[in-house]
C-alpha cells in the first residue's frame, strides 16, 4: 500500500524531495516526482521538505471512524511523544478526551516499550548476538530489510513497542481492536504486519477530536512507574535499560544519514559487540515527521518528556520470550547496474563529455552526475533534470536566436549596467568584445537618457529614431521594461540605409519640384509673350480693316 499521496498540480519541478531522500526512492517523470513504494522506507523526508505541499500522508481517520462505530471495543495505544505534541496534557486528560470520541480506553505505548526493553536486556544477558540494532523504528527495519539484507542478523529479533502493546491489549481484552496514535508515518505500514488494526498520526486524531468538538484538558499527571516514557528521545532506549552487558559498547545513532553511515561501517566489517539504539529521525521520535512538519520545538518536547517520565518500569507482566520474537525478512531492492559505457552515453546526452563537465552540484537531487545518470538508466530520472545542462541548453538556444537576428538586443539592469548584448547590437554600437562592456555602465557605449526615462516610466520608448553622431548611424529604438526581472531590454534597428534612402528621395523630390517650377515659369513667360504679340497684331489688323471699311463706304457714296 502507498502511504504517501501525491498532489500532481503542486509539484513544481524543484527536486527537493529527491535531494532529501537518502535512498532515492522517488521517480521523476513528466516533470512530476512520485514515490516508489517498493523502494521507500517511509522516513517522511519528502513529506516534510516539499515546499509546495505536494506530498501528504494517507489519512486513515475514516478507517478509525468505522472501527469506532463497530461492535468491538476499540483501544488507543498512544505513543509517549504525545506530551511533546499535546502541550500540558497528561495521559489521563487525553484518555478522557478519547473516550468521549468513542474509544473504549486509551493506554500508553510506553507499556509496550517496557516489554521490549526487557527483551533487549534478556538478549544482552545471553551475549550471543554480536551486533544488536534496536528494532523499535520501523523505518530502520525497512532500511536494513531493503538495502542492507546482509545485516538482517544484526537487527534485534524483537517486535516493536507498538506491536507488543497491541498484543498486550488484545490478550487482556479478547476481541478488542487497537489503534496506534503517534508522530510517525512508517507505523501505518507496520500496523499492516503487526496486530494493530489502524495507525494514525497525532494530526489525524487531533482533527477527529476538533470535528467532534472535543478538546483534551490541560491537566498533567505523574507516575513514578513510567520510565519508558523517555523511549522517543535520542538515547531514550539506553536510558531505560536496567542491565547492560559490560562486554558491549552502547551507542545512540539517529538521523537517516547517520544510520546509513553506521550500516555501511558494519557492512564493511570490523565492528563487534555493539548495542546500537538506532532511529531514522534526528532527535528520535519527538522529531518524527508530524512533529517536524508542525515545527514543534525539540527542546521543549525533550524537556516535557523527561519531566513526565518516572524512574521505575511500568508494572506490566512480561510475556513469554517466544511471543516477542520477530523474524526480519529480506525484501532487497534489485538494482540493475549500468555499464560504464551506458553511464558515459547518458552523460554525453546531458552535455557532459569530460570529467570537468561533471559538476556534481546536486541540484537534480543526486549527489553526483554519475548517480543521476544511473537513475536515468533505471527510469527514475530525466536528462533534463540537470540544471547546468538546462541552463547551457537554454543559453545556447537563446544565443543562437539572438546572434542570428538582424535586430540589436541590449539588456541592462535598473542600475543601467550592461547585462547582455547580441552580435547585431555589438556591431551597431561599435563594441568589439562582450566582456569589454558586460557589467559596465551603459553610458560607456551610448547616451542612457532613453533607458533612464523607460526605467522611471516617464514615457514609453517605441520605434524612436535618432541619429547617433558618435556612431555615425541612424538607429530605431524600442525599450521594454521587464519589472519582474528588473531588466530593461533595448531593441535596436539600424535604419541608416532607410534614412539615407529617404534623404535621397527627399532631395530628388525637391529637385523635381524645383524643375517643374522652372518649367511652369518659363511656359508662363512664353504664354505671356505670345499673348502680347497676338494682342499687338490683333490691334493692327483691326485698324487696317477699319480703314478698309471706311474706304469702301466712301467709294459707294460717290
Amino acid at each position: 500500500m502507498e502511504y504517501i499521496t501525491f498532489k500532481k498540480s503542486n509539484c513544481k519541478n524543484c527536486h527537493k524531495c529527491i535531494r532529501h531522500c537518502r535512498v532515492k526512492s522517488i521517480r521523476f517523470s513528466g516533470s512530476q516526482a512520485n514515490v516508489i513504494p517498493d523502494e521507500c522506507v517511509l522516513c517522511g523526508e519528502c513529506y516534510i521538505t516539499c515546499p509546495q505541499g505536494a506530498k501528504d500522508i494517507v489519512n486513515q481517520t475514516e478507517l478509525v471512524s468505522v472501527l469506532l462505530r463497530g461492535d468491538a471495543p476499540v483501544y488507543a495505544s498512544i505513543a509517549p511523544s504525545f506530551v511533546a505534541y499535546f502541550e500540558g496534557v497528561g495521559i489521563n486528560a487525553l484518555r478522557d478526551a478519547l473516550i468521549k470520541l468513542g474509544f473504549a480506553d486509551a493506554e500508553e505505548t510506553a507499556i509496550g516499550a517496557t516489554i521490549v526493553k526487557r527483551e533487549y536486556e534478556r538478549i544482552l544477558k545471553e551475549g550471543v548476538q554480536d551486533i544488536i540494532i534496536t528494532s523499535c523504528c520501523h523505518t530502520v527495519n525497512l532500511l536494513v530489510e531493503k538495502y542492507y539484507p546482509q545485516l538482517l542478523s544484526c537487527l534485534a529479533p524483537v517486535i516493536t513497542p507498538m506491536h507488543a502493546h497491541s498484543e498486550h491489549i488484545k490478550h487482556r481484552h479478547p476481541g478488542a481492536k487497537t489503534v496506534f496514535i503517534g508522530p510517525c508515518l512508517s507505523k501505518k505500514d507496520e500496523a499492516a504486519i503487526a496486530m494493530v488494526d489502524a495507525a494514525i498520526t497525532f494530526d489525524e486524531i487531533n482533527a477527529m477530536m476538533k470535528n467532534a468538538g472535543i478538546a483534551p484538558e490541560r491537566i498533567m499527571d505523574s507516575s513514578e512507574q513510567s520510565r519508558s516514557r523517555i523511549f522517543p528521545t535520542s538515547g531514550g532506549i539506553l536510558g531505560t535499560l536496567s542491565y547492560k552487558n559490560p562486554d558491549y559498547t552502547y551507542l545512540t545513532i539517529d538521523g537517516m544519514d547517520n544510520c546509513i553511515a553506521a550500516l555501511d561501517d558494519i557492512a564493511r566489517g570490523g565492528v563487534h559487540r555493539c548495542f546500537i539504539e538506532m532511529s531514522s529521525c534526528a532527535g528520535s521520535c519527538i522529531r518524527g515527521p508530524i512533529m517536524r512538519k508542525n515545527n514543534a520545538s525539540p527542546l521543549k518536547g525533550y524537556s516535557a518528556i523527561h519531566a513526565y517520565a518516572g524512574k521505575e518500569d511500568f508494572p506490566v507482566v512480561q510475556p513469554s520470550h517466544q511471543t516477542l520474537l520477530y523474524g526480519h525478512i529480506s525484501v532487497a531492492i534489485n538494482k540493475d547496474a549500468p555499464t560504464t559505457a551506458q553511464i558515459e552515453d547518458i552523460l554525453r546526452k546531458m552535455g557532459k563529455t569530460s570529467p570537468s563537465d561533471e559538476l556534481n552540484c546536486g541540484t537534480c537531487g543526486y549527489d553526483t552526475c554519475r548517480e543521476k545518470a544511473a537513475a536515468v538508466f533505471r527510469g527514475k530520472a530525466e536528462i533534463d533534470m540537470c540544471l547546468p545542462y538546462l541552463m547551457e541548453k537554454s543559453e545556447r538556444f537563446t544565443n543562437t536566436i539572438l546572434d542570428n537576428t538582424p535586430n540589436g538586443i541590449l539588456v541592462v539592469n535598473e542600475s543601467l549596467e550592461v547585462q547582455q548584448l547580441n552580435l547585431s547590437a555589438m556591431k551597431m554600437l561599435h563594441v568589439n568584445t562582450r566582456s569589454d562592456v558586460l557589467g559596465e555602465p551603459l553610458i560607456r557605449i551610448m547616451d542612457p537618457s532613453d533607458f533612464v526615462h523607460a526605467a522611471e516610466n516617464i514615457r514609453q520608448i517605441k520605434d524612436k529614431r535618432d541619429y547617433y553622431a558618435e556612431l555615425g548611424s541612424y538607429l530605431e529604438l524600442t525599450i521594454v521594461h521587464d519589472k519582474k526581472s528588473g531588466n530593461l531590454i533595448g531593441i535596436f534597428r539600424d535604419v541608416t540605409d532607410e534614412e539615407n534612402a529617404r534623404k535621397s528621395h527627399d532631395a530628388l523630390s525637391r529637385q523635381t519640384i524645383e524643375t517643374a517650377d522652372r518649367v511652369v515659369d518659363k511656359q508662363m513667360r512664353i504664354v505671356q509673350e505670345i499673348a502680347y504679340l497676338l494682342g499687338e497684331t490683333a490691334a493692327e489688323t483691326k485698324i487696317a480693316l477699319t480703314k478698309l471699311k471706311e474706304s469702301i463706304a466712301h467709294d459707294n457714296d460717290q
